[in-house]
């Protein structure tokens, strides 16, 4: 629905950002502040990025976002499972509110893909939009990555 028609994009973004003004920590500025700290991490990979405030809130890092609809002129518009990057080819790939549709394993094994080895992988999400957090960890554990910090 959202490829065909971009204003109905827009309206879900900004309805999504209405809700998320009124939580209590917008997950966003817990990865940003991640990211900061740590020098290393110079190329990230923001998928579902939405209206690409990551991009925004790092300018000294490289940024490479990616959605369905490009909001901003920095955004390639992408189906999240085949992101136009070379093989571990960025330090941190990022899901923040963006693990939406059935084919979940698809886009995090395009994560997994795009990762340089030892590159870190930061999921932010609504709990409830899952089964089971439990049951996803586990099926992100077997996807290839280890889980060393849940916030």
């Amino acid at each position: 629905m959202f490829k065909g028609d971009k204003e109905s994009f827009e309206v879900y973004h900004k309805g999504f950002q209405g809700q998320v003004s009124r939580w209590p920590v917008n997950p966003l500025s817990t990865i940003v502040q991640q990211l900061k700290n740590k020098p290393t991490c110079k190329v990230i990979a923001d998928f579902g990025c939405g209206d690409a405030q990551l991009a925004e809130s790092l300018p000294q890092k490289t940024i490479h976002s990616f959605d369905l609809v490009a909001l901003k002129p920095c955004v390639t518009v992408c189906d999240m499972s085949k992101v136009p990057l070379p093989k571990a080819s960025v330090d941190a790939a990022v899901f923040c509110l963006s693990l939406m549709g059935t084919n979940l394993a698809d886009y995090l094994c395009e994560a997994n893909r795009v990762l340089k080895i030892g590159g870190m992988l930061l999921v932010a999400e609504v709990v409830s939009r899952f089964q089971g957090i439990v049951s996803f960890i586990e099926k992100v554990e077997q996807l290839g990555f280890s889980i060393i910090k849940r916030l």
